[in-house]
């Protein structure tokens, strides 16, 4: 075989590998999604928790890159905070370590019936469940038949003296081996942009006898490092402070970890094996059929010992890990443009979960908009202030505008490849988002009226205007229920939404008969009447408006 065919069928088996991996993923992220948002959007400021469920949530999606890109997506949309976020990245490493473990294992024959078994649910299953469970299995069968290929690939090369000669120059002997070593992992992962890729390479150099056990600990560690760049990529155009921090965090959080663990290496090399050894598992250096075959079982050991000690430590030093964050990260603008229209990236489409995060963020900027326009609006019924009035053209295009950006966003994203639970989540939140833009509508309406009464020094009884005041406080209270249960929903948040839809058509019927009779007693203009009435009739609908956000929110968030 010439070095063409075994470039050929190592890259072949590390391409099968990679697609594996993200077949496993999407399957995962899809089975799995909707609970994981759930999840992270639960985490407390507690760091041990915080931990706890990167970690679990990174072994659901088999990617700590994905955790780190859907934790910046959270953190962007301000649903969390960089010191949640942070402590979330500390586990996420301890969870990537999850795909080596599975690697170690010996499951190359189960590779295959994975395959025709994912085949068949993936592409001739009715139920999207289970089609999402043929893409895990799909891509477990795939993932390791690409390990077989690369050692398949690798094996003509272990006895050819030349490359034996170019891997003996990636020894660990001195620092400046070990430092090769670290850079070329680095390079690697950057290149692959999958650090369990590179350690499943690393795995079958180290299987092949091409590389020794330390050998293949200094790439893993460089390979830590390598898969921040990812997280660093999905920040390029933000300008979201904390989105940065997060990313940073992520890097620091590994580069440090790996240089205080160089400081260490023999010893580290010797703790693993220990350890190793002492769970059961053979000599490291033992040979059956040419191949070292316990040895990946070392490297996925020392590859969670690692990054489990570095979030031990970390998790210790989370403040001042913060603080070193902020201070290399840039600083936020003192103050946001009233009128800035939301501002989504790009590289977050091929993540919904973290995309979807954004919008829900940008949607909660919006429905706080209104409510303090609302507010402002509501306010002129008992004073008249002409800055509020006059502004309400510049309002209205903003929230115009605003539903135009947002919608074309979540188009983009149903656009790409979202599953079922994904799609209605998209649906709903556009629903959301074009009733936030109806309220505004009726708001400038009511403000129209309010300025015309005052115009034309048309009068109101005493009565009607008590109930003007009754009403309209009544819709911004929905509509604060409304803001306050999209970031932080309730279990009896529908029933108190329905009950306040019914309680202002209630209200609505009412004023609608005292005005009759009010006109009847002579109480009241015919222009007064028709103007309460249009009052009535546009704070009624607003309370609509809320009841249709209230559905969307309680079906999705």
């Amino acid at each position: 075989m010439d070095i063409l065919e075994i470039l050929i069928e190592t890259l072949g088996g590390l391409g099968l590998f990679i697609l594996g991996m993200k077949t496993m993923t999407e399957g995962l992220q899809a089975t799995a999604g909707q609970k994981i948002r759930r999840i992270l959007e639960a985490i407390s400021s507690n760091r041990i928790m915080g931990c706890l469920t990167g970690a679990g949530v990174t072994a659901m999606v088999q990617s700590s890159s994905a955790t780190t890109v859907m934790l910046i997506g959270f953190v962007s949309a301000g649903i969390m905070s960089i010191e949640q976020a942070i402590g979330v990245v500390i586990g996420a490493n301890v969870g990537t370590t999850i795909t080596g473990q599975m690697i170690a294992f010996k499951l190359t024959k189960a590779a295959l019936p994975a395959v025709a078994l994912g085949v068949g649910l993936k592409y001739f299953s009715k139920k999207r469940t289970y089609r999402y469970i043929g893409d895990i299995i799909l891509g477990f069968g795939i993932l390791f038949y690409g390990m077989a290929v690369m050692k398949q690939g690798l094996t003509p090369i272990k006895s050819d003296p030349q490359f034996i000669s170019f891997f003996t120059t990636f020894s660990t002997e001195t620092l400046g081996g070990i430092l090769l070593c670290v850079s070329m992992g680095t390079i690697l992962t950057v290149m692959v942009q999958s650090s369990s890729a590179t350690v499943g390479l690393t795995m079958a150099l180290a299987t092949s006898g091409l590389l020794t056990f330390p050998t293949a600990m200094a790439l893993v560690l460089g390979e830590n490092i390598g898969t921040t760049v990812t997280a660093q990529l999905a920040t390029l155009g933000s300008k979201n402070p904390d989105a940065h921090r997060t990313a940073n965090a992520h890097t620091i959080f590994n580069v440090v970890g790996v240089g205080i663990i160089l400081l260490i290496f023999p010893f580290f090399i010797t703790a693993v094996e220990t350890v190793t050894l002492k769970l059961g598992a053979g000599p490291v250096d033992m040979v059956v059929n040419s191949e070292y075959i316990n040895c990946p079982r070392y490297i996925a050991n020392g590859h969670t010992i690692f990054n489990v000690i570095n979030a031990l430590v970390f998790l210790l030093l989370l403040p001042r890990l913060v603080q070193l964050t902020m201070l290399i990260s840039p600083r936020p603008q003192k103050s946001r443009e009233r009128y800035q229209l939301p501002k989504f990236d790009t590289s977050f489409i091929d993540s919904p979960i973290a995309a979807l995060a954004q919008v829900k963020g940008e949607i909660i900027n919006n429905a706080q908009f209104v409510l303090m326009s609302l507010k402002k609006t509501a306010s002129c019924i008992k004073k008249r202030d002409d800055d509020i009035l006059g502004e309400r053209e510049v309002v209205e295009e903003y929230l115009d505008e605003t539903q135009k950006v947002i919608i074309k966003y979540l188009t983009t994203i149903y656009q790409g490849d979202v599953n079922e639970p994904e799609a209605k989540e998209i649906s709903e939140m556009m629903r959301i988002t074009n009733n936030i833009e109806r309220i505004g509508d009726s708001m400038e309406n009511v403000s129209k009226i309010i300025e015309r009464i005052y115009n034309n020094e048309i009068g109101f009884s005493d009565q009607a205007k008590s109930n003007l005041a009754k009403i309209a406080d009544k819709a911004v209270a929905f509509l604060q229920l409304v803001v306050d249960q999209m970031q932080d929903k309730t279990e009896d948040f529908y029933d108190k939404a329905l009950n306040m839809e019914d309680n202002i058509d209630q209200m609505r019927e009412e004023m609608r008969s005292q005005h009759i009779q009010r006109l009847r007693a002579g109480e009241c203009s015919v222009d007064a009447g028709v103007l309460f009435i249009a009052l009535v009739s546009n704070f009624e609908r607003m309370g609509d408006y809320c009841y249709n956000i209230a559905t969307g929110v309680n079906r999705i968030i």
